[in-house]
């Protein structure tokens, strides 16, 4: 199977899956998985300078990195996909539309480097196991993923309009969680963009809105959920205190354990969360 942790970088330490949001915003998007065998990096959304110094500051060598999966062809998301994979030989997984959508804007890419990762499938990566599914975005064939490691699951689900119940039955009662809560209705509808982008922001190929996060954390968190983490926060239509504070306050006014039951951190767009164990 192609995607095998390189030879010399197995940690052995422990049996976790651990996790550091390095970048999450409307600028740029870039999440770090790592166990014994694996280091994968979750998009590409920053220059490849700017991925290589968050991996250093959480004390991990990009070049240990044997994987790339894209979620959709955005540049947020796939801004250096293509100099990652060139200059540290990675294998890069995306659906075919979004590869066809790529075509162009990263540069040429090896070939065996180019694996096609279908839309609602499981891939096997020795100890990992990658489980693909479909969102509802303006992409070409946009898709997120669950990370399972050792009966332990991590899912990222950011880019979509809305939360489906297929989706949420794919999702319910994980470990850990980075969801979108991307604007503030009000602050949306009272800024300065154009009324036809603040209707695409608002529609169901759009983003979730920071209620429609806290909805939908409210109908997937389970027992097992420890860490949910706050997620492409817009540096125009949101704030970091008010994203926490909304989601906080729903989750607690129907009886959610927050800071108790599990944990809300808050992301950032140019700095790395710490690593931790989900």
């Amino acid at each position: 199977m192609v995607g095998l942790a390189k030879q010399g970088v197995i940690n052995v330490e422990n049996d976790d899956m651990k996790i550091s949001v390095l970048a999450s915003g409307s600028t740029g998007n870039v999440t770090y998985i790592e166990t014994p065998q694996h280091k994968v990096l979750l998009d590409a959304g920053l220059s490849g300078k700017k991925i290589a110094n968050l991996m250093s500051s959480i004390g991990r060598d990009i070049n240990d990195v044997d994987s790339l999966l894209v979620t959709h062809e955005h540049s947020d998301h796939r801004q250096s996909v293509g100099v990652l994979a060139r200059k540290y030989d990675l294998n890069v997984y995306a659906n075919e539309g979004t590869w066809d959508a790529m075509n162009g804007k990263i540069g040429k890419m090896p070939a065996d480097k180019m694996n096609i990762f279908p839309p609602d499938t499981v891939k096997s990566f020795g100890d990992l196991d990658i489980e693909s599914f479909s969102v509802s975005h303006d992409a070409a064939e946009p898709q997120f993923y669950v990370f399972h490691h050792n009966n332990k699951s991590f899912v990222v689900l950011t880019d979509t309009g809305y939360v489906s119940d297929r989706m949420e039955g794919v999702i319910k009662d994980a470990e850990g969680y980075l969801l979108e809560c991307n604007h503030d209705i009000e602050m949306l509808r009272n800024g300065d963009y154009s009324w036809p982008l603040k209707q695409r922001i608002m529609s169901d190929r759009g983003h979730l809105s920071n209620v429609d996060g806290a909805n939908t954390m409210m109908d997937i968190i389970g027992h097992r959920t420890k860490k949910i983490f706050l997620g492409h926060r817009s540096q125009h239509n949101n704030m970091k205190s008010l994203a926490h504070l909304t989601v906080s306050s729903m989750l607690t006014e129907h009886d959610f354990g927050v800071d108790n039951d599990f944990q809300l951190y808050d992301t950032e767009a140019e700095s790395a969360s710490p690593l931790m164990i989900i």
